[in-house]
């Protein structure tokens, strides 16, 4: 069972799975966007997990690169596929394939199912939905040998974890401003929230299950979370920031929201100008800040009829886990 993962790369790790002897890993590294080299990875696999994806929400990459790596990566992935004779690909797409649109429409306790204006305008939104078409519709093709393709799809909230990058930038935020950081989102805003490990094991399950399932999971959409709680982004942040001595200031946002909109196309407007000088990229944008205040989560159960689904890891686990990786980073820093 291969997964393909990496940001602008193909990292593909072949995985003997057999019951009989040690998992066996072996490392293939490449670039996504080179279809020979895609092509090279896949052949031989049962399975792939297409993991790889450029996640740039501030701006970091250009959208051409975006969809370089996103859409034609993607496209290279499913031809792979088609030209291997490989029979079986897991994609991993995102929430911001619905949404937050740039409206701020709400999706409260919404399902695969639910009605909901998906409108983008970001590139990075924009390439997910984009490159989630390809694998769906891809999904019945016929692959080298005659049998054919099929293809999900699995949506994960926001992940958080081990190693996340923003939450990284969040806590050396606090520490820079004496331990402290203050509050920019209604606190009524609410948002889904999953454990990295649990997004790790339903792509493992899936894995297992696209074979025997073809019927039922082929050309399926899933979103993927789980009994984490439903909080705005700065207080479920604030789970994991507290116990590392950071705390959150004030009950209502400090600056209203007219004024975090004139910020974020203030920023927007800045990135363009300085683009050919320097690199801009700051948390605050317009997309960044629609999204932190639209309220997101799901409520399904699709996962669980369709291929057995459950959390690996608990609220309690992962948060712990969390924590324990934030406060051996602090030491570490010291």
């Amino acid at each position: 069972m291969p997964p393909l993962g990496g940001k602008d790369e193909a990292c593909l790790h072949v995985v003997h799975m057999d019951g009989t002897r040690p998992v066996q890993v072996t490392g293939i590294q490449g670039d996504v966007s080179e279809a020979h080299e895609v092509a090279a990875a896949v052949s031989g696999a049962h399975v792939v997990i297409h993991t790889a994806g450029l996640v740039d929400v501030f701006g970091r990459a250009s959208p051409e690169t975006i969809y370089k790596v996103n859409v034609q990566g993607t496209q290279n992935v499913v031809e792979a596929c088609v030209q291997t004779g490989t029979r079986f690909l897991v994609y991993t797409s995102s929430m911001e394939v619905v949404g937050p649109n740039i409206k701020g429409h709400p999706f409260y306790r919404g399902n695969e199912d639910t009605p909901y204006e998906a409108v983008h305008e970001h590139p990075y939104p924009h390439s997910k939905a984009q490159a989630e078409r390809l694998v769906l519709e891809a999904n019945g093709r016929m692959v080298h040998g005659g049998l054919p393709l099929v293809t999900c799809a699995l949506r994960p909230t926001g992940i958080y974890g081990e190693g996340h990058q923003i939450m990284r930038d969040f806590y050396h935020q606090g520490l820079r401003l004496g331990g402290r950081l203050f509050r920019a989102i209604p606190a009524s805003v609410e948002h889904g929230r999953v454990y990295v490990g649990n997004v790790a094991w339903m792509h493992v399950l899936v894995a297992r299950e696209l074979e025997h399932r073809a019927a039922l999971m082929g050309g399926q959409v899933y979103f993927c979370y789980d009994k984490s709680p439903y909080k705005s982004y700065e207080d479920f942040n604030m789970e994991f920031l507290g116990p590392c001595g950071l705390r959150l200031v004030g009950t209502r946002p400090l600056l209203p929201y007219w004024l975090l909109v004139l910020l974020a196309t203030l920023n927007a407007l800045l990135q363009w100008l300085l683009r050919p000088l320097l690199l801009y990229a700051p948390l605050l944008n317009p997309y960044t800040l629609v999204v932190a205040n639209t309220t997101f989560t799901v409520s399904t159960n699709k996962a669980q009829r369709h291929f057995g689904y459950e959390p690996l890891f608990s609220w309690e686990d992962s948060r712990t886990r969390t924590i324990l990786w934030m406060q051996g980073m602090d030491s570490s820093a010291q």
